[in-house]
Order: C-alpha cells, then structure tokens, then sequence
C-alpha cells in the first residue's frame, strides 16, 4: 500500500474509480475555505483498505485502487501499519508517498508507539457523518489520546498528482531510502533557486508543506490501518510473507543491510526539532525585517546544534486572524528576510516552519505586528456627473486611507491647453463644479488624496468634454483616387473645428438612376475612406455630415464622382478582306462583345513574321476597323492580331491571323550598319541579304544617301557585294542611307533608313572678324560661328599686332566678341580668329585691319629741373626755376602747346618748346610743378609731377671797418649780430681787396 501527500490550495483531481465515484466532496473541499492535505492511499492487488463510510458504516476496499483522504491541518498523519510491515516517506516529482513495506525478519513486536505529540487531525463532521460507536484506529498505548480519524474524500476536479508506478512492497525501495533522500534534498535546493530567478514566490494559504515522517508501530495496535481480518487482508498478508521469503532467500547481505537502515531509521524517528519564535524588526508602512534562530535539534534528552543547509524555511503571513489564511511569501535557508508588499496600518501575524530532508517539520509560535501608517493609496479618477457647454461637474470617492483619515482632496486639470496640470480645487468635499469653460472643449483631469502623513500619488488622468454646438457643415468630400469598383474620398473638419475634435462624419451616397435615394456608406471618425463595390463606369453623389454630443450637422453641398470604366474584351479574329497581295493585305476585324462600359477609343493592329514568333509591330492604330498592311515580304507568312483601348485601358489581343503573301522581286534589305568606325569624310557600310528573294535570286544592290530624309536620295553604290565605302563626304554631317535588292524581277523596295554621322572635324576657316573703334584707344572685334564639323566648338583664339607677321594671341575663350582696350591712337593694327573643338584647331580665318582714330596727346613723360650750370641764360634762382621736358605722342594731330601747373594750381601756356623758366615765384618755396601737352583735338591728360624749391635771398652788404692796422697787416671787423659759435646756420662771407691799381 502507498499512500501519497500533496499540499495544494485546491485538491488535486484523482483518476476516477468505482469508491471514489460513490462518495459527495465535502464543502469545505470545494470550496477551498481551508487549506488541506490530501492524502492518497494506493491499494495494490490483493490487498484490501477499510474505511468508514459517511453513513458509519464499514467499508472494505479492494485493491488496486486509489482512496483519497482529507487531512485538514495541512500535515501528514501517522500512519499505523500492522504487525511486521514499516512505513517509510518519500517525496519525488513534489509528491509526498508514504511507502508501507514489509519489515526484516528482525522486527520486534515490542517498537514503541509514535511520539505521543502527533498533530491532530479533523474528526468526521456531525452533519456528514454519524459517531462511530468504535473508532476506526484503536488509540495509542502510553499516550491517552485517540489517533486522528482521516475522512474519505472522493477526488476533486483539478490536477492528478500521484505517482503512477507501483511500488514494490519488499525491501528494495526501503534499503535505497538514503539515495532518495538526497535526490529529494537536491529537488528542494533547485526549486529555490528557480524561485528566487522567477522573483515568484509560493502562494500557499495554509501552513508550510510537511516534512516526510517515519512512524514505525507499535506490537499493541489492535487494528492495523487500512487492514481487516477478512479473507483479503489474510491474502495479502500471505502474499507479501511469500514476496519477504523469497528475497531473503535470494539475498542473504540484504538482511543485514537492512537491519542497519531500520536502526538509523529509530534515530531518526527519535529526533525532535523545535524552532524559536521569530523577531520582527524595522516595522515600515509596506515592509518588515523577519529575523529567527536556527532550529534546536534534541535525541533522547540531547540537544545538538544543526546547519543551516540542512533545513528549508518557510515563512507565512495572514493580514486576518491568528486561525485565518496563511500566504507562503518565502522559502529559502536564510534566517533573516525583508517581508514585502505588507499593507499599511495592518496586523500581520507571522509563523515560520523548517523543514528536512530526514526528520520531521517544526513550526514555530505566532508573532504579531502592525505596519505603519502612510500616505494614502491614489484614488480613483474623478467620474462625470453632469456637463454643460461651460462647465463640468465632477464627483470622486475616497481611497484606502492607510491608517490616516483623508483630510484633503487635489483636483488638478490641464484648462484645457495639453500642457502643465494646475490645481483648480483643494478641500474635504468629494465633488466639485468647475465653470466658466469654453464649449466643446477636451480637459484633463487627475485626482489626488491627502492625510496627515502625507499627499498619494495622482489618479489615471481622465478627458472629459464641455458641451458644444452641433458642428458647421463641412466642405464636400474630396475625390481623391478610383478605381473600375472603389472610390477614395477625404475631407476636412468643418470651419473652427480641427482634427482634435472629437468628430463622426457621414458620408452619403446616392447612385443616379438608382432611385434609392441617398444611403449612409461611412459612419467614423477618419477622414477619409474608401468605397468598393462599386460599379464601374457610373456616376455617384456624395454629401458629407459631421457629428459630435450635440447632434449632427446640415449635410455639404452634393458633387459627383465617377468609377472609372474596366478593360474592354478582345476585338474579334482579324479576317482577309479581297485578294492578298504580295506586299499587302487588307484586314478587317468586328469590335469585342464587352467594352468595359466606355466607348472603344483606338484600335491596334499588330503584325509579327512567323519566324520571329513573338516580336510583334504596330502596323496601325485608329478607330477605324479595317487596315491594309503593306511593305510586306513576298511568300512570307505573317500572324495578326488586334487589339483596343477605351478609357477603361487596353484589351487582351484578339485570336491570331496568319496570312502568306505572294512571290515578287526581292524583299526590304534590312538597313545598313557602320562598319568599324567613320571617318570625317568616308563612311563604310555593311548590310545583309533582304530576309526573302522573292523567288529569284539577288544580283545587285543599290545604296542610296540623302543629306536628310526629306532631301532627294541618290545613289552612291551599285553592285553585288554587301559593302561599300561611301567617299567625299563632310565631317560631323549626318547623312541617311538606304540599300534596295534586285533580282531578274526588279528591284525590291528601300530599306529601313539608316542615319550615319560622319566622325568630328576640326571646324571650318572663321570669315574675316568685324572691327569697331570704340575709341582712340579700344576696339570691338566680332566674329562669326563657323561650321563646328560635328564637334562643338570650345574656344576660339584671337590673333592680333601691329605687323601681320608679328600678331599674337591676346584672347581665347568661348565669346564671339572681343574688346581690346589700351591701344595707341592713330594707329593700324591687324587681327585674324581661329576656331577650336575636340577634333581639333581649325584655320585660321581672313586678317582684318584697323587704324585708330588720332586723339589728345598722350602724357609728358620725362620732366625735370635745371640746375643753374645747365641754363643758357643765368636768372636768380631765388625767384626762378627752370625746367625742361620732352616731347610726347602727339597721337596723330601735332602738338602746338604746353600747360604748365605749378604752385596752387597756376597755370601757364607755352608754345611747341620743350623747357621753360617759371619766373616771379617767391624765393625759399617749394612747388609742384606737371605739364600736359596740347593738340587739336585737346589737352592731354597731366604728366607726373616733381617738387622743385627756389632758393633764399642774398644777405645784405656788411658794414666794414678797420680795427687795428700796421705796415704790414689790416684788422678788419664786419657785422654786429652774435658770435658766430651762437648762429645756428652760418653765413658765408666773400672778402674781396684790391690795390689803387686796381688789383
């Protein structure tokens, strides 16, 4: 028999079977008011389980079979096994089993009974089942307490937990008991680790899940659990002596091995562990510090300390009662926690239970404590209570106060801008009225409440409308793209309204002739949409509505869109009509059976060689619907088809016509191409044979050339050979060749035209360039565009000089102009252009001559001051200076004077000299003297000027006077001013003496 526990906060669902079935779920199982242990006992074959029924009655059960037990406390019983057999708890997979296996030949009958402090479990409720007059399990010797009754629950509908093998009752699964205890230990350890990655915790309701128990019993139970002294019991129990026999017997070792795992098994047993009762600490209004000690382990009357990695802690709170629902927040090996997401101002009761992997589950007291008060939670958003077009009328409740009464209320809005919040109310009323708005306006809208200890966080922001008008009515609808079945329409909000507004529109449609009327086709909020379904090629009308809370507007002014019309079907086949002739046929052909609700606009005539297969032609288009096809090849066949277009687009081509024509002189050659590369004045060219010889056999062809298509052709080739080179030609000209083929019949018709540029040149000889005296000294030279060759002219170059054999170039550019400034008047000068292009540099064009008209004299250039030994005639230099220049250009017209410029500007004329004495000036001065020359077209310009000073005046005579004289010697002495160490600029005198005989 195995026996299966599991902690859940609801049972888990069980395979039906014919004794689960019978019984009714209790209600508190249903329910789930309570948290319970389900215990699932497993009857194996043969064996036999005996319960007590609802009613008080016995019931025997025989295996196999499933019997699900209730146990309410949310811990494991004691199981009571009979005479000879243990029970042992595993846990795999989060299933618990109590695994009932026979003992080793060295039980003892006189096993003490399970510790006498086993939890009690639920006894059966008066209303469900009657008092037994006998108790199911006889009590415990030593202990004067009656076991715990368990009672038969049928399984619940949710998950199956329960171990699908079978398990052996031998001795095998007890001997392997370590390694399925460290395999257990191992499974705990890796879900806590998951549990702490997830950040999830266990959200159990009841107390934490029990540890596995050991219960080994004892010789005096007169009843076994789960055990008759029927027939069946008395069958199993020979079933598994003969099971025991046979493995001591096939393995002898085993029996002391299992002797050694019995005795730890009793040490096990006999261990008690008590856990302290925890310290709560840094109580906060949403947290709390939960510290405990480790558990205190004691066997036979001797404490002895445990590590912590031996035992998992669970910790529980209830926010009710003491007796109320526990929620499991965590499960680790730490000893100290920060308890999270506790409710302000609450009490908390708080239970802290270790488990292991060996030993049995201990709980420790109930401690109590109350959080902190704090702000209060965010309230809900303020609801609409009524509106007008210029105010809002709000009403709110209150939120949870978190131990402090609500004293305040912060309404805040947005005054209907989008922007910053603002405060617009602050009291202890729970509503207010918010007037002098604008009409049909959106404001946000956030409420906030305010205790002693502090403000809450703002509630959701909520929009609400004022009233409004009914809108304006808006523009019609715009087209906007159709289609064969749809039409695309948008609009715009009516005046004063803008996208924002929280606008419906309608739009109507009414189809002409329907007689219908106009029909709503769109309700919404965009603005636009599109109409399928359509027919094609017809006319609507549309009007367009706007709507808002108010109502709805006048509809817009009505217009009128269109679907466009569809493809037309194909014509019909294309047919000969009379004879078909060597180079043409004449075709007609009915219009298609649908033109797609238009009026066919143009037909299509395509031509195509069968050989060529799906390289068709346009030989014709029109809305005529018969054409002659001509410029055919004789004997060759040729497919035709037709096909449409009206406004709808362009048909599918008709069913294919193929015609032959008949046998002629040969056909078109096709046209000639370039052979290498052309020449500026020679082209080469190649063609093929004509595609068909019209029966006969080519024996000439002729080349023909025009300057352009329109011009007369003439012949530059004739002969059998399909290549020709083509001389005398200009370069950079564009000429048009066509090839004709002849045979005995005659000849064939032209070939397509082929348009040949001669290569590039360079450009022709510039005509004699044009000369224009714009003034004495600037000439305007213009020239002519020569012939380019082919090639476009980049530059040209202009020669010019005085001397035709010395010109240089003094302009290159791409003007057709030119202005030569700085000339000499009165002079010839030559010139002569040149054009430039990629190809090359052109001749130089015809010399054109000019000769400057004569005009003022040009500047003196050279003007100076004589010095006083270069004078002819001695004047006084204190009142005189004289100069002397030379003659300039006179530009030609003679000069016949000279103006003279000197001090503040006084001018003086001379005749044709070339020196002059400025007399009368004032002496020690300086002065500026230029000059300019005269002809008879004017006055020259100035020439450069030069600074000239006169000297000072001569001192006056000195009065002489003897001072001392001798025979041989004169002291004369003169002057009467200072000594001459004080003069600053000395005076020279000139002694002068002679005799009476005038030496």
């Amino acid at each position: 028999m195995v026996i299966l526990a599991m902690m859940a906060d609801q049972p888990p669902p069980l395979e039906a079977t014919p004794i689960m079935n019978e019984v009714p779920l209790l209600p508190h199982m249903v329910n789930g008011d309570s948290i319970q242990q389900v215990i699932l006992v497993q009857v194996n074959p043969g064996e036999t389980f005996t319960i007590r029924t609802e009613d008080g009655h016995i019931q025997c059960i025989q295996g196999p079979a499933h019997v699900p037990m209730v146990s309410p406390n949310g811990s494991v019983p004691p199981i009571f096994v009979p005479p000879g057999y243990v029970s042992q708890m595993v846990e795999e997979n989060g299933v618990r089993k109590v695994v009932v296996l026979p003992h080793s030949s060295e039980f003892h009958p006189s096993m003490h009974p399970p510790p006498p402090h086993v939890p009690h479990y639920m006894h059966p409720h008066p209303a469900l089942l009657p008092h037994p007059p006998h108790p199911v399990y006889s009590p415990v010797p030593g202990t004067g307490e009656i076991p715990p009754q368990f009672i038969h629950q049928p399984p619940p509908p949710t998950h199956v937990y329960q171990e699908q093998e079978s398990r052996s009752h031998g001795r095998t699964n007890f001997i392997q008991r370590d390694e399925r205890t460290v395999k257990m230990q191992e499974h705990l350890k890796k879900r806590l680790k998951e549990k702490q990655a997830s950040g999830h915790t266990n959200n159990k309701l009841n107390s934490p899940p029990s540890s596995p128990l050991k219960v080994h019993n004892s010789s005096n139970t007169n009843v076994q659990n789960g055990y008759g002294n029927g027939k069946g019991q008395q069958a199993a129990c020979g079933l598994i002596k003969q099971k025991q026999i046979g493995k001591t017997r096939a393995s002898p070792p085993a029996d002391s091995e299992m002797g050694e795992s019995d005795t730890e098994s009793k040490k096990l047993y006999n261990l008690h562990v008590s856990i302290g009762k925890p310290v709560v600490s840094d109580i906060q209004a949403r947290s709390a510090v939960l510290s405990w000690n480790l558990p205190v382990s004691s066997q036979n009357g001797e404490s002895q300390s445990l590590t912590p990695a031996t035992f998992i802690f669970e910790v529980a709170v209830s926010n009710s009662s003491k007796n109320g629902k526990f929620k499991s927040v965590y499960i680790g090996e730490e000893t100290t926690i920060t308890l999270p997401e506790l409710r302000p101002a609450t009490d908390c009761h708080v239970r802290v239970s270790a488990t292991s992997s060996s030993i049995k589950e201990s709980v420790s007291e109930l401690v109590s404590f109350t959080t902190e008060s704090c702000e209060p939670d965010p309230p809900a958003a303020p609801k609409l209570i009524n509106r007008t077009k210029n105010s809002l009328s709000l009403q709110w409740k209150s939120s949870n106060d978190n131990g402090s009464k609500i004293t305040n209320f912060l309404l805040e809005w947005d005054e209907g801008k989008s922007g910053t919040f603002k405060e617009c109310y602050y009291g202890n009323l729970k509503q207010y009225k918010l007037t002098k708005l604008s009409p049909s306006t959106k404001y946000l809208l956030r409420l906030a409440a305010k205790n002693d200890i502090g403000m809450s966080g703002f509630s959701e922001t909520v929009a609400y409308y004022t009233a409004g008008i009914v809108p304006s009515p808006p523009l019609p609808p715009q087209f906007t793209e159709a289609g064969v079945t749809w039409l695309s329409l948008k609009w715009s909000p009516p005046n004063g309204m803008s996208s924002d507004d929280s606008l419906t529109y309608t739009l109507d449609m009414e189809e002409e002739d329907s007689g219908y009327g106009f029909q709503p086709k769109y309700n919404g909020e965009e603005l636009s949409c599109t109409l399928k379904n359509l027919r094609r090629s017809t006319s609507y009308n549309f009007r367009l509505s706007a709507c808002n809370n108010e109502g709805k507007s006048i509809p817009s002014e009505v217009v009128e869109y269109s679907t466009i019309p569809d493809k037309p079907g194909p014509p019909s086949k294309p047919s000969v009509k009379g004879k078909i002739h060597s180079h043409n046929v004449k075709v007609t052909w009915d219009p298609p059976k649908d033109n797609g609700g238009s009026d066919i606009s143009k037909y299509f005539l395509e031509i195509s060689e069968t050989l060529i297969g799906t390289n068709w032609e346009v030989v014709y288009s029109g809305y005529m619907r018969e054409h002659v096809c001509d410029h055919l090849k004789p004997g060759t066949s040729y497919r035709l088809r037709v096909s449409c277009v009206s406004k709808g687009g362009e048909s599918p081509a008709s069913d294919v016509l193929t015609v032959q024509t008949s046998a002629v002189p040969p056909g078109p050659c096709h046209a000639p191409c370039l052979v290498s590369k052309a020449k500026p004045r020679e082209i080469t060219l190649q063609w093929d044979p004509p595609s068909t010889d019209g029966g006969s056999e080519v024996t000439e062809y002729v080349v023909e050339m025009a300057n352009s298509e329109q011009d007369e052709h003439r012949p530059v080739y004739q002969g059998l050979t399909t290549e020709c080179t083509v001389n005398n030609l200009l370069p950079g000209r564009m000429y048009c060749f066509w090839i004709r083929a002849g045979n005995k019949a005659g000849f064939g018709p032209l070939s397509e035209k082929t348009e040949i540029s001669t290569a590039a040149g360079p450009p022709d000889q510039c005509s004699t360039p044009l000369l224009t005296c714009k003034a004495a000294t600037c000439v305007v030279v213009t020239w002519e565009n020569p012939a380019c060759n082919g090639a476009e002219i980049c530059e040209y170059r202009l020669d010019w000089g005085q001397m035709e054999g010395s010109m240089r170039i003094i302009y290159t550019g791409p003007c057709l102009s030119y202005e030569v400034k700085g000339l000499t008047p009165a002079t010839t000068y030559y010139c002569r252009v040149q054009a430039v292009n990629i190809a090359g540099v052109g001749v130089f064009g015809d010399i054109g001559v000019v000769t400057t008209p004569a005009s003022v004299p040009a500047a003196v250039s050279v003007l100076h001051l004589l010095e006083e030994d270069q004078m002819e005639i001695p004047c006084p230099l204190s009142i005189c200076l004289a100069i002397q220049w030379e003659e300039p250009c006179c530009h030609g017209s003679d000069v016949i004077g000279y103006n003279i410029e000197y001090g503040e500007k006084q001018l003086v004329t001379v005749g044709r000299v070339t020196s002059h004495i400025l007399e009368n000036l004032h002496p020690d001065t300086l002065y500026r003297i230029r000059i300019q020359a005269i002809n008879n077209f004017g006055v020259g310009p100035f020439s450069h000027s030069i600074k000239a000073k006169t000297k000072p005046l001569p001192p006056d005579p000195p009065h002489l006077e003897c001072v001392v004289f001798s025979y041989q010697s004169l002291k004369l002495k003169w002057g009467e001013g200072p000594s001459r160490a004080l003069i600053t600029n000395p005076t020279q005198f000139n002694l002068q003496m002679e005799d009476k005989f005038g030496r």
